[in-house]
């Protein structure tokens, strides 16, 4: 019973501080500036508590650095900060004064990038310290590679850290989900550690009150951000032009994000030219920073699944219902939101424009001659999809 072990009382006091502070973190759905629909409510206490999974895995059972283990962030179930559509990000937590050997098999996705990053003001990290994107990486005829990460100098593939350096991550961007394959490697630290897996009740209390702090700090940050471009809708800026804050940004390009607010009558027109870029892509999500369903939801497009205009223009509808066009954003019962495109290893970065107008006044706006779809040729868009998303994410 309560009391028989002398840690009981901080025990239960750090566990109830714990459900105190998950409590407090609900004032995020209802800070000045939320979208008060029922579906943006009921999201945004979604968002707290899939994030409790996420918080726990960073600061609770994945915190040893001495001993690491790669694993992944976001899936279709767990989401924050505008995760990317196309992506599986691995990551594991490193200690820059130790020596680490990252080995195993690149696969084949179309970008692949693996960032060391030292502990920051935000909470995700602060500045980059080293980075390998595709074809910096070195790999065997079969793709089977072996990075070496540390203070030390090392020949072949490595990344030198810094005292600070706090977290390795690894970025693969599928292009087409159905073919591409993830990658599949491990880490081990290379210096003299010694395995305790004694979970002390201090190291318990610790875990839970970072926890709780990184979930709030987390998902109040990502708000905040997005407030930044709402005050300037429709208009594509990239996270530097707003904000100095440092972030592990994904190397090879920012990308650029605006803010959009669709009523149900309205469409957003977008257009641009691709550039030539190792990869692209177009995002889209609401406002807590969480993609659509890309499941089961037209949330997204890239440099394979795209139809371009036979002129090259790339056309994007955001609209509540299907406009029959090619590359349509399909909002999943938001009015508001984000869209975050990404031009990587490009020649150059064209900003898109953007135009907002009545749903009737669609066909007239883009005129005679663009690209339709049909509904048939939609139902295997979507169910292309799923099986590009079980590929990813089998279990």
């Amino acid at each position: 019973m309560f009391g028989d072990n002398p840690n009981d009382e901080a025990l239960k006091a750090s566990w109830e501080h714990f459900c105190d502070e998950l409590k407090a973190a609900g004032e995020l759905v209802f800070k000045d500036g939320a979208p008060s629909r029922d579906i943006d409510r009921a999201k945004g206490f979604r968002l707290l508590a899939r994030n409790v999974s996420l918080g726990l895995q960073f600061q609770l059972e994945n915190t040893d650095p001495d001993f690491p283990e790669l694993l992944h962030y976001f899936d279709p179930l767990r989401k924050q900060g505008g995760d990317n559509t196309d992506a599986l990000y691995v990551g594991a937590p490193i200690n820059g004064e130790h020596t680490y050997r990252i080995s195993g098999n690149r696969g084949t996705a179309r970008y692949f990038a693996v960032t060391v990053l030292e502990d920051g003001n935000t909470p995700w990290g602060g500045r980059v310290v080293g980075n390998l994107i595709d074809s910096d990486i070195e790999t065997q005829e079969d793709g089977s590679f072996e990075l070496i990460v540390g203070p030390h100098e090392q020949p072949g593939n490595f990344i030198k850290t810094t005292p600070g350096a706090w977290r390795i991550t690894f970025r693969q961007f599928f292009a087409d989900w159905e073919n591409e394959i993830p990658m599949t490697a491990r880490i081990d630290c290379l210096s003299d550690v010694t395995h305790d897996p004694v979970l002390t009740p201090q190291r318990l209390q610790q875990g839970l009150a970072d926890t709780a702090a990184w979930i709030r700090e987390s998902t109040f940050y990502w708000a905040n951000m997005l407030d930044q471009w709402k005050a300037r809708p429709n208009d594509f800026v990239s996270y530097r032009q707003l904000d100095d804050n440092p972030i592990d940004a994904t190397p090879g390009g920012e990308p650029l994000i605006c803010f959009w607010q669709v009523p149900e009558d309205e469409v957003l027109v977008i257009r641009v030219t691709p550039p030539n870029a190792s990869y692209w892509a177009v995002e889209f999500g609401n406002y807590w920073w969480e993609s659509m369903d890309y499941r089961y939801r037209l949330c997204s497009t890239n440099c394979h699944h795209a139809q371009l205009e036979d002129s090259g223009e790339l056309i994007v509808v955001v609209a509540h219902r299907d406009p029959g066009v090619p590359n349509w954003l399909d909002p999943s019962g938001h009015h508001e939101g984000y869209i975050a495109l990404r031009w990587l290893n490009a020649d150059h970065y064209p900003k898109p424009d953007c135009t907002q107008l009545k749903y009737a006044q669609l066909q007239t706006m883009l005129g005679e001659g663009v690209k339709t779809l049909s509904p048939e040729k939609r139902k295997e868009q979507l169910m292309a999809r799923r099986r590009g998303v079980l590929k990813r994410f089998p279990y």
